[in-house]
């Protein structure tokens, strides 16, 4: 299963608004996104906002990374406007669209 444009879109952001690679701005928000007990192929756009806020300052601290807090302030304010149909759908989520019945009742 492929990670979420949620989880993409951060990435790309932190790649973009420090010196980290693609691999390392992958593997951070990975870390935080695992100390909050969420994977890549399944965060929303509402936890990976809050992971954002609360942990991934931490995590670009101890990259070096000094205007962490402020990146990780835009970046939050930026996940607002992913439109849902951007992010991945849970396959409960597709069949319920479909008309199709979901295996959680």
């Amino acid at each position: 299963m492929a990670d979420t444009r949620a989880f993409d879109f951060v990435c790309e952001q932190l790649e973009a608004g420090t010196s980290l690679g693609r691999l390392e701005a992958r593997g951070t928000v990975r870390l935080a996104l695992k100390q909050a007990g969420l994977e890549p192929r399944s965060v929303t756009p509402e936890q990976i906002a809050v992971v954002v806020a609360r942990i991934l300052p931490g995590e670009l601290g101890s990259r070096g990374v000094e205007n962490g807090a402020a990146l990780c302030a835009s970046i939050c304010a930026d996940l607002r406007h992913l439109e849902a149909g951007e992010i991945g759908e849970t396959p409960d989520a597709v069949f319920q669209r479909l008309g199709g019945t979901s295996s959680a009742r």
